[in-house]
């Protein structure tokens, strides 16, 4: 019998549609809630960690031997004598109006200093997470898709062994094979994206890849044990029994409802990119985040390592809502979930 639609009335697929518009916009939403207060809760004790180390401007601007008058009049006029959640409000008002204070060292915007910097260490980090994800997902699905075979261990006893190996091992070995024994790419420095993608990619290529070898080897166990344990569900051998192509059946069924764990331990990996750069940066020579921050805190520069510390929190935050956001678009239980 055939089904007969009412003039001006939606469609099943017009309502299909908006429900799940209106469930992902929910699911956007309780990320918000619940990554806004991740956010202030990063940057109050951000804050409190400057406020209670006791450090003032005046050893930087003043010299060793300011008199007392000196240093409290230099304090006052950083608003340092203001009480604590004066100052506070005051900090968080002004970065997220984008404004993160000026270096005690040298008197700059913290922006203006962080901005060039913090592009080389994010095309590292960057380009180390697509590593990790391209070659991750690459072994997993190997290894799954020739469970309990000689490729199967082989991947296992591979992910074991260069997720054991640090970032710095890793540069040092890159560094004296593809630079000084085979001349095949340039041992330190940074060029710019804008110079060209070719100088670019072969000055960032090396610390990308000591970077990414724990990524790999995460994201490749991860998407191997989610591709396993999907494969032994009923839709999955549903789905083969139809006779369905064997690809559909890989893409559509296996692979979608396998790939959550492997793309949440991805927000994991974001912070620990971002940390380990602090050292393939010192390796490398790269003039990045990581060098800013150390020497900010030598010097004893507070508003920088503030600075350093929010924008770490606000990236880590926004990169874990994206995650999420992928999550939900991807994985049908991920929004009921959220």
């Amino acid at each position: 019998m055939a089904t007969v639609s009412i003039a001006g009335a939606p469609s099943r697929g017009s309502l299909l549609i908006h429900h799940r518009a209106r469930q992902f916009a929910g699911a956007i939403w309780r990320l918000l809630a619940a990554f806004i207060p991740v956010f202030l809760l990063g940057s109050f004790f951000t804050f409190l960690l400057g406020s209670i180390s006791g450090l003032n401007p005046a050893p930087l601007q003043l010299g060793d031997g300011a008199s007392l008058s000196a240093v409290h009049a230099l304090e006052q006029k950083w608003g340092l004598t203001r009480p604590f959640f004066d100052q506070y409000f005051t900090w968080l008002g002004h970065v997220l109006s984008g404004n993160l204070g000026r270096s005690w060292a040298n008197n700059n915007p913290v922006s203006t200093l962080l901005e060039g910097r913090a592009i080389i260490t994010l095309s590292a980090a960057g380009l180390a997470l697509l590593i990790g994800i391209v070659f991750g997902f690459a072994l997993g699905a190997l290894a799954a898709r020739y469970q309990n075979t000689w490729v199967d261990r082989l991947v296992t006893i591979l992910s074991a062994t260069i997720s054991t190996l640090p970032p710095f091992i890793v540069g040092v070995v890159l560094i004296d094979l593809f630079a000084t024994s085979l001349h095949l790419l340039p041992a330190a420095g940074y060029v710019s994206l804008g110079q060209g993608f070719e100088p670019w990619f072969s000055h960032i290529i090396l610390p990308a890849v000591a970077l990414s070898f724990d990524t790999v080897a995460d994201v490749a166990r991860q998407l191997r044990i989610g591709l396993v344990s999907a494969k032994r569900q009923h839709y999955v051998t549903g789905a083969v029994v139809r006779g369905l192509n064997g690809r559909r059946v890989f893409w559509v069924h296996t692979l979608r409802n396998a790939v959550s764990p492997s793309i949440a331990v991805l927000g994991l990996k974001f912070p620990a990119l971002l940390g380990g750069a602090v050292v393939t940066e010192s390796i490398f020579q790269l003039s990045g985040y990581g060098q800013f921050a150390t020497q900010a805190a030598v010097q004893g520069d507070v508003p920088s390592v503030q600075a350093v510390l929010v924008v770490a929190v606000i990236l880590v935050v926004i990169f874990n809502m994206v995650v999420n956001v992928i999550l939900n678009a991807l994985v049908p239980s991920a929004s009921r979930g959220t």
